[in-house]
């Protein structure tokens, strides 16, 4: 089995290697992503005709206007408005005037054929001719009235209705005159419309009835009155118009809301309905090309946010591969849960996406990579989730659902803290649980929906099966990540560091005075590390490991010396520097053997760098031999990390205190600055992103810890005397 997960290890870091590996990732995550959703915006292919009865229900996969249904509802409002009509005032002054005239005119014709024989008697002297002239007949009286009418008049006046008003005297004329005067201005100051037109009429005769004419001129007189009626409350063809053409533009749009019903299963296929099908996309769509480009320029947003997150991080290229290779297996992982889980929405379960542990990859990529990228990939989740549940209407969102999902995702991911151990991830799943609950609620309040007991039941259970399915996953997938990826994660760190791993017990029980002095210097390095923003646990664990080396010749290192002489006084400078530099290539070699994670291979390796071995260096001076400093001097490599730079410095101080004889705060903070600066000189932090700010923050760090190790104590008095005293 190790066998296997070795060479798999070893695939996965030739396959890390690979320059161009980020570009392959960023281009495969598109197509996956893109391949993933492609069934979910795709158009629905039907089969529908006219007049059949639909197999299945039907949903609008969008918002479209039916202007066709719009128009027609328009028109309907139009023809509802009832013609406009508007009374015309000046046609009363008209019809009076016109009255006037008629009478005048008789008045004027009978003044005037009384004048002409007058005339032509004054003419004519002679007396016997004067007798033999003779008025105007009343059919040359009418002839003349007519003549006068005949041009004010577009509607001639029955020849019965104007003879009586030649008989009659001025004064009979003037009284009809005044009465129908009166009467038609009475009348048409109200509303007349061609239905009341008769209506009005009748009520000229009743006014006109009982005036002082005779029989023959108050007929004239009431057909004359009724003449002069006319409809004055006419069709208003603009004001029509306009008030149509408002009430067609109050009517609103009618619009397929995206979700809609458009037919039930077992329904008739109607015109109607074919329309709408149509309208809605559902009919002829084989040929639609927007969800397919929409999807695609998703997908490119995606990628592009991706490639500016990894290719902004100043991180090598092999660890860059590492984490976006990472990142797209776990993400694929949970995508691939949300595909499997939503075949099931084909069975009508409502709602079944609740059920997703979608917080299981981003809690994932929390506990292997960072905060950051998992924070990123919770985002593309919950939009994948919203599009992949979406009701069984393609190419719509369930922003419900998306909403959900990224509750949860958050909540597992900011709740996840520095040391994950497996409770804290359990106790993760159940937040995520809780948060779950708590966004249904708070989204089936808002909705205002009513739902049954059993349904909010059901979808408690299963935001509770996904909350905790989440953290049993997590821990589920991350030991197979950790061991084939040969990831340090928190949890793998926690592990190492338990003092039954069979390396510590090996220190512990072979070199005891190498054990105490790497926990010591691991709890120098982690506060320093924390303090400076570095990984303090991995500087911890790392620490207890660095000198791993010294269990091969544990005598020849003065804190395993006890009771015994010292080795080293009986072999030259060059012999003793060979055994006391080779301990940090042994425990190298050491900890590949036993599998160990690469970064506590390169503490055990650059914890001294390529420092000079000082001591053995000038006893070889002295003894006068001819050597170089190089030759003393550790193979290295310096310092690459943060941790192994702080780890370095914290394992020569707390070398150098121990050996102080009366340490005091002063004298601690002069000997640790000293160190520091040493390593600055001789260039030992040239090679890590060490600043010099925090290697001020180190100090002072190493100044605290220490002062608590070596604060004063109260002397006691000895037993033995206090017992000679009471003696």
């Amino acid at each position: 089995m190790k066998k296997k997960q070795t060479g798999f290890k070893k695939q996965i870091d030739l396959i890390n290697q690979n320059r161009f590996l980020h570009y392959i990732l960023y281009v495969l995550f598109g197509i996956i992503l893109f391949a993933s959703l492609y069934g979910n915006v795709k158009p629905q292919n039907l089969d529908i005709k006219l007049l059949d009865i639909s197999k299945q229900t039907l949903y609008s996969p969008i918002n479209v206007v039916d202007r066709e249904e719009t128009e027609r509802k328009k028109n309907e409002a139009y023809q509802q408005i009832e013609d406009q009509y508007r009374l015309v005032e000046e046609y009363s002054d008209s019809r009076v005037q016109l009255v006037n005239f008629i009478y005048n005119s008789a008045i004027e014709v009978n003044t005037e054929a009384l004048n002409e024989v007058k005339n032509d008697a004054a003419k004519n002297e002679d007396p016997v001719k004067e007798k033999q002239l003779k008025p105007l007949t009343a059919e040359e009286k009418y002839a003349l009235l007519e003549k006068k009418l005949a041009d004010g008049f577009k509607r001639k006046i029955p020849k019965d209705t104007l003879f009586p008003l030649i008989g009659a005297s001025t004064e009979e004329l003037t009284v009809a005159k005044e009465s129908v005067v009166t009467t038609v201005n009475k009348v048409m100051r109200e509303e007349i419309s061609t239905d009341k037109l008769e209506e009005k009429k009748q009520q000229v005769e009743k006014e006109l009835q009982y005036t002082p004419l005779t029989s023959e001129m108050l007929q004239s007189s009431i057909e004359i009155g009724q003449y002069a009626v006319i409809p004055n409350y006419i069709y208003d063809d603009k004001a029509t118009k306009e008030k149509r053409q408002q009430a067609a533009d109050k009517v609103k749009e009618s619009v397929i809301k995206q979700g809609q019903i458009i037919v039930s299963e077992g329904q008739t296929i109607t015109p109607e309905i074919y329309h709408k099908l149509d309208i809605a996309g559902l009919i002829n769509n084989k040929q639609s090309f927007k969800p397919f480009l929409g999807l695609l320029i998703f997908v490119l947003l995606a990628v592009s946010i991706l490639i500016y997150y990894f290719e902004s991080q100043q991180k090598t290229a092999e660890k860059k591969n590492l984490s976006l290779l990472l990142f797209f297996l776990v993400f694929f992982i949970s995508l691939l849960f949300m595909k499997a889980i939503s075949i099931f929405q084909q069975l009508d379960i409502t709602y079944i996406g609740l059920i997703v542990p979608a917080a299981m990859g981003p809690m994932l990529v929390k506990l292997l990579i960072s905060e950051r990228q998992a924070i990123l990939s919770s985002i593309i989740l919950s939009v994948c989730g919203s599009i992949i549940f979406n009701e069984g209407i393609t190419g719509t969102f369930n922003f419900n659902m998306g909403i959900y999902y990224l509750a949860g995702c958050l909540a597992g991911v900011l709740f996840l803290n520095k040391h994950n151990l497996r409770s804290r991830i359990l106790q993760a799943g159940l937040f995520v649980a809780l948060v779950n609950i708590m966004m249904i609620t708070a989204l089936t309040l808002i909705q205002n929906g009513n739902y049954s007991n059993l349904e909010i039941g059901s979808y408690f259970i299963m935001a509770a099966i996904s909350g905790i399915a989440a953290s049993v996953l997590a821990m589920g997938f991350q030991p197979f990540f950790e061991t084939g990826f040969g990831l340090l994660s928190t949890m793998r760190l926690i592990e190492l560091s338990n003092p039954n791993h069979p390396l510590l017990r090996k220190i512990l029980t072979e070199t005891p005075g190498t054990y105490h002095h790497s926990v010591m210097v691991a709890n120098l390095s982690e506060s320093a590390c924390e303090a400076i923003g570095a990984n303090g646990l991995l500087a911890r664990v790392g620490a207890y490991y660095h000198d791993i080396g010294k269990t091969k010749r544990p005598q020849y290192f003065i804190e395993n010396q006890m009771k015994m002489d010292n080795p080293h006084d009986k072999l030259s400078p060059q012999l003793s520097k060979n055994v006391i530099i080779a301990h940090a290539s042994d425990g190298a070699e050491m900890l590949r053997k036993h599998k160990m994670p690469k970064e506590f291979v390169d503490i055990a390796e650059q914890h001294h760098g390529t420092s000079l071995l000082k001591y053995f260096y000038y006893k070889a001076k002295e003894r006068g031999d001819e050597i170089l400093e190089e030759e003393f001097r550790y193979p290295g490599p310096k310092p690459q990390t943060k941790e192994i730079a702080v780890i370095s410095i914290a394992d020569s101080v707390e070398a150098a205190v121990r050996s102080m004889s009366s340490p005091t705060p002063e004298r601690i903070q002069k000997l640790v600055r000293g160190i520091i600066a040493d390593r600055l000189q001789d260039g030992q932090l040239n090679e890590c992103d060490l600043t010099l700010k925090e290697l001020d923050i180190v100090a002072k760090s190493f100044c605290e810890s220490l002062k608590g190790i070596f604060h004063s104590r109260i002397e006691y008095p000895e037993v033995t005397k206090q017992k000679v005293k009471q003696a």
